[in-house]
C-alpha cells in the first residue's frame, strides 16, 4: 500500500455557502463592559473575549472545543451600523464608504480553567491571520482577523500575543498578522440558524484555514511549524495528497473506510500542513478538510472536498479524474464495449482482474474461460468483490454486475456458464485492470 503519513497540527476551517436568510437573531447586542465580565447568559466569574476569524461557524466548532470554554456564540462586531444581521452584512460589502461589521465569535471562558493568553494562542494558531480582507476563499471585509478585547488587561495580553506569533510566523518563512485589534463597542448576536451550525449541518467536513505554524510557548521558543509533504518522497508523475486536519472525525472515517485497505494505483500521501509540497501548484487555497487532492506533475488536476461516508461518491470523482472517456462511459454510463476488441480478451497470464479506480480485486484469472462472446468471461468472483442488480434497459431483462468497492458497471452474469457455477460473469476489459501474481 503506498500510504505517507504527516506528524500532527493544530489547523481549523473556514467557510461554507449561503443559507436561508430571514431567521430571527439571539437576544439584543452587548456592549464592550457586558463582554469583558459577562453576566448575560453565563455563570458569575467568568469572562469573554470576541475573535474574528473568518467565517463564524468554523471558528466557533474550533474554539468550543477548547478546555476552559464555556460557550461560543456566532455574531458581528467592527462595523460602523446598528443592529447588522447576515443579509445586511453581506450587503454592506457592496456599499462605499461603510465600515462593514466582521463575522466574529464570542468566547465565554472561565478564568478558574484557562487564560485569555492560551484563548489567544488558539486563535492564532487556528486560522491565517496573514490574509488581510479575507480567509481562504471567503474574502471580504467581514471575513477579516480581529479582536475586540474587553478591557486593558485583555489588549496588553492581545498585543503580547500578537508579538510572540509574528515571530514564530516570520522564522517559519511567512508574512505579517495583519488582524484587527481594537476595543469592543457592541457585539451582535447572529441569528439562530447560524448557532452551532456545523453541529446540526456536518456535511463531511472540518475546518482548514490555519497557516501550520504553532503558537511559541514562551516568547523566546523556537516556531513549531508542520511543513509541507517533502516532494521527494512524492510521485511527481501522479500523487494523491490527503489534507487533514488534527481532530477532524471526517478525516479519521476517510482513513478508515477508504485509506486502511488502499490499493488503487495511485499513490496517497497524507498532509496535517495547508501548503502543497515545494515546487508542486495548487489552484487555490484549501478551505475544510478532508481534502484529496490529485497532483500531475506537480499541479493540481483536480480536488474532492469533505467525507461523511458515501464511499461511491468519492471513487466516482477519482474515476473520473483518472480513466479514460471510453472508461468513463462503460463504469459510470452502463455502457458496454465492441465484442472481440477487448485489450484483456485473450489474457491467460495468472493473476487478479481488479476495479481499475480503487484496485480491489474483482476475479482470479484460475475462474477467466473463454466463452466465445467477445468479452472476458469468469464463472465466478472473488467473495464479495461485486454486487447483482436488475437491469430492464434496452428491452431485456438481466442482471447486472457492479463492483462493490465503487459500484462502478463492470457487465453483466448469465446462466449459461460452466461448471460448477454454471454462471457467465461477462465483462468489459476496460473496467478491468490486470495485476499479475509474483
Amino acid at each position: 500500500m503506498q500510504y505517507l503519513h504527516q506528524g500532527p497540527s493544530a489547523l481549523v476551517r473556514s467557510s461554507l455557502a449561503l443559507v436561508a436568510l430571514g431567521v430571527m437573531g439571539l437576544g439584543g447586542p452587548l456592549s464592550g463592559g457586558e463582554s469583558a465580565t459577562l453576566t448575560h447568559g453565563a455563570p458569575q466569574g467568568t469572562e469573554s473575549i470576541v475573535l474574528g476569524m473568518g467565517c463564524f461557524w468554523g471558528a466557533e466548532k474550533r474554539m468550543a472545543a477548547l478546555p476552559g470554554v464555556i460557550d461560543v456564540m456566532s455574531g458581528y462586531a467592527g462595523g460602523d451600523y446598528p443592529d447588522p444581521g447576515y443579509r445586511q452584512v453581506i450587503d454592506s460589502e457592496r456599499r462605499p464608504g461603510v465600515r462593514n461589521h466582521a463575522e466574529v465569535v464570542r468566547v465565554v471562558f472561565d478564568p478558574a480553567q484557562t487564560s485569555v493568553e492560551q484563548i489567544l494562542a488558539r486563535f492564532w494558531e487556528n486560522h491565517d491571520p496573514t490574509q488581510g480582507d479575507r480567509q481562504g476563499n471567503d474574502i471580504g471585509t467581514n471575513y477579516r482577523s480581529a479582536v475586540y478585547y474587553g478591557s486593558e488587561t485583555q489588549h496588553k495580553a492581545v498585543l503580547m500575543s500578537r508579538d510572540a506569533y509574528q515571530k514564530a510566523l516570520s522564522a517559519a518563512g511567512q508574512g505579517a498578522i495583519t488582524t484587527e485589534i481594537a476595543p469592543l463597542k457592541t457585539f451582535y448576536p447572529a441569528e439562530a440558524y447560524h448557532q452551532d451550525y456545523l453541529a446540526k449541518n456536518p456535511n463531511g467536513y472540518c475546518g482548514l484555514g490555519g497557516t501550520g505554524v504553532r503558537f511559541p510557548g514562551g516568547m523566546g521558543d523556537k516556531a513549531q511549524a508542520i511543513q509541507p509533504l517533502d516532494p521527494k518522497g512524492l510521485s511527481a508523475q501522479e500523487q494523491l495528497i490527503v489534507f487533514e486536519a488534527e481532530h477532524c472525525p471526517f478525516c479519521e472515517l476517510f482513513r478508515e473506510q477508504v485509506l486502511k485497505d488502499w490499493s488503487a494505483k495511485q499513490p496517497v500521501a497524507v498532509s496535517l500542513s495547508p501548503r502543497q509540497p515545494k515546487g508542486w501548484t495548487l489552484e487555490k487555497p484549501l478551505w475544510a478538510t478532508p481534502t484529496i487532492v490529485l497532483f500531475r506533475e506537480g499541479k493540481e488536476v483536480s480536488r474532492y472536498t469533505g467525507y461523511n461516508g458515501e464511499k461511491e461518491r468519492f471513487w466516482k470523482w477519482l474515476g473520473f479524474a483518472t480513466l479514460t472517456e471510453e472508461q468513463q462511459r462503460i463504469a459510470f454510463q452502463s455502457g458496454t464495449e465492441r465484442p472481440f476488441t477487448g485489450s484483456l480478451l485473450d489474457s491467460h497470464a495468472e493473476g487478479t482482474y481488479v476495479d481499475p479506480v480503487s484496485g480491489a480485486p474483482l476475479f482470479r484469472s484460475g475462474n477467466k474461460f473463454n466463452s466465445g462472446t467477445g468479452w472476458p468471461s469468469f464463472f465466478d468472483p472473488i467473495e464479495g468483490a461485486v454486487t447483482l442488480h436488475e437491469d430492464s434497459s434496452l428491452g431485456m431483462r438481466r442482471v447486472e454486475v457492479r463492483s462493490a468497492s465503487t459500484g462502478i458497471h463492470l457487465g453483466h452474469v448469465f446462466d449459461d456458464g460452466p461448471p460448477p457455477t454454471g454462471k457467465r460473469y461477462c465483462i468489459n476489459s476496460q473496467v478491468l485492470r490486470f495485476v499479475p501474481d509474483k
